[in-house]
């Protein structure tokens, strides 16, 4: 299924973290927080101001984020979880 957000908002897939700690500790699943970076997969055309004009999104498909971690809606897309959210959300872009 093919899905654009709309107005300012963002599609983003949470990129895993490795499943063992620096001194080869494995931190089970139970004790793992989500993930606050993600690959942004699609974004809407941009958000309009009151006067009408539409500002373009600064952040494109294929960027690396960091994002806060109560951000966004929880979504499933063709058995995938992702999360769809605003661009005032997005803490960063990763270089």
């Amino acid at each position: 299924m093919k899905v654009r957000p709309l107005h300012d908002r963002l599609l983003v897939r949470r990129i895993e973290e490795k499943e063992t700690a620096k001194g080869g500790i494995i931190i089970p699943d139970t004790a793992k927080e989500k993930p606050q970076k993600g690959e942004v997969l699609a974004v809407g055309n941009g958000r309009i101001l009151d006067n009408g004009t539409k500002i373009a999104l600064e952040v494109k498909v294929g960027d690396k984020i960091l994002f806060g971690k109560y951000s966004g809606t929880e979504i499933k897309i063709d058995g995938e979880d992702v999360l769809i959210f605003r661009e005032d959300d997005v803490l960063a872009i990763l270089a």
